[in-house]
């Protein structure tokens, strides 16, 4: 299936500095780097790293990070932005990695991308180490049901509500934003939750996070209709 990926490659790079965009910056980057310095891991894979931005944040807090992604350019572009990182072409679904390789495994906004994120969520569990953790950043339930359609606006444009419809059902929605096209997946919460749980992982922290900075109006836009949520699954130790 063509998500839109490839067409859109060029850009998605030049729409994402290291800054990121405005909610991994403002609201992202701020939860995903304190759970990262607070379990003090040693080797980490981002699942769908893209150009390699978060990679680079990991390396410079001091963490190894291998970074996957099924877009070419992508990866090409994370080699480029940092020669002695580990970045490879792989997919979610089918990770090249033996069991129990990495103790932090992070999902910065791909789950959205992947049609079988089921088994994607399962070959993460699978190259965690007992112990290990699986951050997650992803798009809430509750406003990707209509993201493609967007706030409800009166006659002056101002913001009414953002609407939920068709919660429960699973369906793909098209998002086109600064020459980026793409394909996003909506699920209800309790189908990832699910998938989390089927694989005897136990949840560590969940969060809808806030904007910490940026302009006040998207601020208060962001706390109307929370766009993300953050979520730590743990593997179990083995004593």
């Amino acid at each position: 299936m063509n998500n839109g990926w490839e067409q859109s490659a060029q850009a998605w790079i030049a729409s994402m500095g290291e800054r990121g965009d405005w909610g991994r910056e403002h609201v992202l980057d701020p939860v995903m780097l304190r759970r990262v310095a607070l379990g003090q891991f040693a080797r980490a894979l981002d699942v769908g790293c893209g150009e390699g931005r978060f990679c680079r944040m990991l390396k410079a807090a001091g963490v190894a990070a291998t970074g996957i992604d099924p877009t070419q350019r992508l990866v090409e572009v994370a080699r480029q932005r940092d020669p002695s990182g580990d970045y490879r072409l792989g997919v979610a679904e089918q990770l090249e990695f033996e069991a129990d390789t990495f103790d932090l495994v992070v999902s910065y906004l791909t789950l959205v991308d992947i049609v079988d994120f089921r088994t994607a969520i399962g070959e993460m569990a699978r190259v965690l180490k007992p112990g290990g953790s699986l951050l997650i950043a992803n798009l809430t339930s509750f406003t990707s049901a209509c993201a493609a359609q967007g706030w409800i606006k009166d006659q002056e444009g101002n913001r009414l509500h953002f609407p939920v419809d068709r919660y429960l059902d699973e369906f793909p929605f098209r998002l086109e934003w600064a020459g980026v096209r793409i394909e996003n997946w909506h699920r209800p919460l309790s189908a990832y939750m699910a998938a989390f749980l089927e694989r005897d992982l136990h949840l560590a922290f969940f969060a809808e996070p806030e904007p910490v900075s940026g302009e006040a109006s998207r601020q208060e836009n962001h706390r109307r209709a929370p766009w993300f949520v953050v979520m730590e699954w743990q593997r179990p130790a083995v004593f």
